[in-house]
């Protein structure tokens, strides 16, 4: 098991006022900082790119202030998908894996997440890359711009018991998480979609069988959640039709996941946001004995009560909206209301969690190039974060 230390963290009431602001860190950075983290020229050699972003570190006691350390910022490479498929033939603007990896590189980022190892057919190495050889070449090219991968959201069984070709499957792309030096691999979904205790004790049966197989091989396995998973277990109260549970003892679907699962195998992914819409939507449940109850969920508390379960993050804004059910409407990292500046200093262990920078809608049909501008004021907005002003 990876080794940290957790920084001190203190409890906050569940009951915060919903919508603080991230507005205010944003407002202390100076002129002079946000001169100092504007993004590099395009023409730009990586490694002249690579000596900027470490300059752009030193403007604040040398970055030992930074909730999150330069080597720990890091993007899901969905928040682009559309330059790693877009045409190199038919545009000037980054295209393919190698090309985004060298401006990603440039922003200052050192961490990259995979959504698969597709591209454009016009690309270096051709359209699919989910191979041993494109692998490599994967690789050669994180490598030469600085970048290490942290995880991919990829391929779980949807067998159980596990099919001998979803076994192999599943081995294969162990053996290229360990060719891109990958210490995770995961998946975008839920363990499983059901509310109902029964399925997630068979969820976890399978995902403690596929996380001794990824053990095995040196790789940490994680699940990462939407809202629906962060809602309340049906364990409990009077059947159904079906002969199912219609009530709940409080407990919500992935903390009684994390209890079901073996530390050493399973692992966990918080996805910040869904994390906070669940927080907006699954606040009450219907107790055992038929009485509403209240249960405010409280994502840094989770987070800081299971640290070493939480090796990475996906860390996308939302600003609020509590007309669209869900309480948050997504955007721009930074340009939002959640409090990643207290989240972070609540989780601690900095040089332990990756957080990944994401924004499901930046790319645009009519904004070629908005994808990358997201990324890169999302990665000035992650560096600006800072401990104490």
């Amino acid at each position: 098991m990876t080794a940290f230390n957790e920084e001190t963290t203190t409890d906050e009431s569940l009951r915060r006022t919903l919508g603080v602001s991230r507005r205010r860190f944003l407002s202390t950075c100076t002129a002079a900082a946000a001169a100092a983290i504007a993004a590099p020229v395009l023409g730009a050699s990586p490694a002249l790119a690579q000596g900027r972003g470490e300059d752009r570190e030193r403007g604040d006691d040398r970055g030992r202030s930074a909730l999150v350390p330069p080597h720990k910022r890091g993007i899901i490479l969905y928040t682009v998908r559309d330059a790693t498929g877009r045409d190199p033939l038919s545009t000037d603007l980054p295209s393919g894996f190698r090309e985004v990896f060298k401006q990603l590189s440039r922003y200052g980022y050192r961490q990259v997440e995979f959504a698969g190892y597709r591209q454009h057919a016009n690309a270096p190495g051709g359209a699919n890359l989910e191979t041993v050889e494109g692998a490599k070449l994967l690789r050669s090219w994180l490598d030469e711009y600085g970048l290490r991968a942290q995880g991919n959201h990829g391929f779980i069984p949807g067998s159980w018991p596990l099919t001998p070709a979803d076994l192999d499957t599943f081995k294969r792309h162990l053996e290229i998480a360990n060719i891109l030096g990958m210490p995770h691999m995961g998946t975008g979904g839920d363990p499983t979609g059901s509310s109902y205790r029964a399925d997630w004790d068979v969820a976890a049966d399978k995902w403690n069988a596929l996380g001794a197989i990824a053990r095995r091989e040196g790789i940490k396995l994680y699940t990462h959640n939407h809202d629906a998973a962060y809602g309340f277990l049906l364990d409990g109260g009077p059947l159904d039709d079906q002969n199912r549970p219609t009530r709940s003892s409080g407990i919500r679907k992935l903390e009684y996941f994390l209890k079901k699962t073996d530390p050493r195998d399973v692992w966990l992914e918080m996805d910040i946001y869904w994390a906070h819409v669940a927080q907006y939507k699954f606040h009450t449940y219907t107790a055992h004995d038929g009485s509403q109850r209240e249960k405010v969920f409280d994502p840094a508390g989770l987070v800081a009560r299971h640290n070493v379960r939480y090796p990475l993050f996906h860390a996308k804004d939302g600003t609020v909206n509590t007309q669209n059910g869900q309480g948050y409407d997504m955007v721009t990292f930074g340009e939002g209301d959640i409090d990643y500046r207290t989240f972070f200093r609540r989780v601690g262990a900095k040089n332990y969690h990756n957080p990944m920078i994401e924004h499901d809608g930046a790319p645009s049909s009519t904004v070629p190039g908005q994808s990358l501008e997201v990324a890169r004021k999302s990665y000035d907005n992650l560096a600006a974060l800072r401990a104490r002003h």
